[in-house]
């Protein structure tokens, strides 16, 4: 996107004037007229913001303590699975190769999650190109009742990417082509180990954009996206993948290929069979392939980062967001002091806007600068005369944009440099939203570092996370079942965006009757009999 030299808001609202701070790089507005003069373009200190880390390699340095191993600090018993033999190391060099790995070092970065938090004891990673080396691998493994652990980028923060004991790690990031790409309709095909960022920059080049955006995308995989059923920054206007994704290609226990890899918008022959894999976390089939409907590129994007004055303020100004932006509100994030805070002190980062309680991100997406320039104009000139917003700023291009966003994504990347986390991803009803972190607050006083909140408040779905110097079993204690006790009582969910994992699979009942957990255990049984597929995760275990 070209930058725009001169602003396009009516005169009567605004004055400008060229920002002559150095290392400025917006034009600094001011409001003329009122009694505030929010800085509207004063992007003070963000200039200094460093590219973001990818999440697939932590930003732990290499003097981190060693992870304890999950069987070690979690109550979990290893099910009667088989070991691997030197038989069945043969077994899979002639499947795949050269590509099995049995190097303890180069083992070490897939037994690890990414939040530093699980850690397996794999002794053999597979790495397939092709769906039916899939197969092959998963036919034997069948055969020989070895478990077997899909992985993608290893972006998760439930520990479904990473094995409990020894499970093989089959991982797709060889599987990583495109294999189509429609350029009318949008359509893209490609396997399943291809990496976000990269297919939003090819699909970006023929005028279209994926409908997902994360903060890992730089190493996260469409098939991990596709088996936890992410949610992402996109969410608000381009909707779930369970919308998006128009077929899958899935490798099941026995090796059996399912190739419902169809490109059609309307297909009413059945039963829709991709929607039990997607959000399945592996534990049904692996994905090996995927097509997906990308929405035409917007030709106008603007990014306006605000300081609230309270979080009644975030819903207010939320709800004449939807009013007065409609069609062309594509993404509201939010994020309290304590999140500026500890992006600011571990990252380095500064507030592009004056200190206030929560600050708010508004993206806007459509097909005319002008038009939303009229709709933006007037929803800011209408929060702040409103006291709804008290300082704010605007980007509106593509550098400049990227720069505010990454005070958002970032937040997971400071929450890790403060200590130990503990993570919660919940669905709550959008007035409540902020009531768990409040009291929260209260109740662990002292004992944790920081509770803080932050997320997708067009979707209701907060982040919660608490950080501590280290693991306290204690602190645990507080923490649960009270979070997901509080978050029942609203009827919201114990899971928004992350998954299920291993790390929430026992709490499912907080959010879904006996009945519904006994049909996913029939399913369970149906597809993966002998149960070889990221055991120990989803689903509660059965004795």
């Amino acid at each position: 996107m070209v930058p725009r030299l001169a602003p396009r808001w009516p005169v009567s609202l605004f004055q400008w004037r060229v920002a002559c701070t150095p290392g400025a790089f917006v034009q600094q507005r001011t409001w003329a007229g009122a009694s505030r003069t929010p800085s509207w373009g004063r992007l003070h200190g963000v200039a200094s913001i460093s590219p973001r880390v990818r999440r697939g390699s932590s930003s732990a340095s290499s003097q981190a303590p060693e992870v304890v191993l999950t069987c070690e600090r979690y109550p979990v018993r290893r099910l009667p699975f088989s070991t691997v033999s030197e038989e069945d190391l043969a077994a899979f060099e002639h499947i795949v190769p050269r590509r099995v790995i049995t190097d303890p070092e180069e083992l070490e970065a897939s037994n690890v999650d990414w939040l530093r938090t699980m850690r397996g004891c794999s002794k053999v990673l597979l790495k397939p190109r092709t769906s039916e080396e899939v197969s092959h691998i998963l036919r034997y493994c069948h055969e020989k009742n070895l478990a077997v652990n899909t992985q993608g980028g290893n972006t998760g923060l439930v520990g479904g990417s990473v094995p409990v004991f020894d499970e093989i790690i089959l991982s797709t990031a060889l599987m990583n082509q495109i294999i189509s790409f429609q350029d009318i309709s949008g359509i893209l095909v490609c396997q399943a180990g291809c990496i976000l960022e990269e297919l939003n920059r090819y699909v970006e080049e023929r005028d279209f954009i994926m409908p997902l955006d994360l903060g890992a995308k730089g190493s996260c995989h469409i098939g991990g996206n596709l088996a936890t059923n992410a949610g992402g920054l996109r969410f608000l206007r381009y909707g779930s993948l369970r919308g998006t994704v128009l077929g899958l290609e899935v490798v099941l226990a026995d090796g059996t290929i399912l190739n419902c890899l169809t490109s059609l918008r309307k297909d009413n022959t059945g039963y829709d069979l991709k929607q039990l894999f997607i959000g399945s976390e592996g534990t049904l089939g692996v994905i090996t392939a995927v097509s997906i409907l990308c929405p035409p590129k917007p030709r106008a994007v603007n990014v306006a980062f605000l300081g609230c004055p309270g979080f009644a303020e975030v819903l207010q100004t939320f709800s004449t967001c939807k009013r007065m932006l409609g069609e062309i509100l594509s993404a509201y994030e939010f994020m309290d002091a304590e999140c500026m805070q500890l992006v600011r002190q571990h990252l380095h980062l500064t507030s592009p806007v004056q200190e206030s309680p929560f600050y708010v991100l508004v993206e806007t997406s459509g097909s005319r600068m002008e038009h939303d320039d009229e709709k933006l104009s007037s929803f800011l000139e209408h929060a702040s005369s409103s006291g709804l917003v008290t300082d704010g700023t605007l980007a509106t291009d593509q550098r400049k944009i990227k720069m505010l966003w990454a005070l958002r994504e970032r937040i997971t990347e400071a929450l890790g440099r403060d200590g130990y986390v503990y993570k919660y991803d919940v669905s709550l009803p959008v007035d409540r939203l902020y009531d768990l972190v409040t009291d929260l607050r209260a109740r662990l006083g002292s004992k944790a570092k920081h509770v803080v909140g932050y997320g997708h408040l067009g979707d209701g779905n907060l982040h919660l996370n608490v950080t501590a110097e280290a693991f306290s079993q204690s602190l645990l204690g507080d923490l649960e079942p009270y979070v997901y006790e509080w978050t029942a009582g609203q009827r919201g969910s114990v899971s928004a965006e992350h998954g299920v994992g291993f790390k929430k699979q026992s709490v499912l009942g907080y959010s879904k009757p006996p009945e519904a957990l006994q049909l996913m255990q029939q399913l369970k049984a149906l597809l993966d009999p002998q149960g070889i597929l990221n055991p120990y995760k989803t689903l509660p275990t059965r004795a």
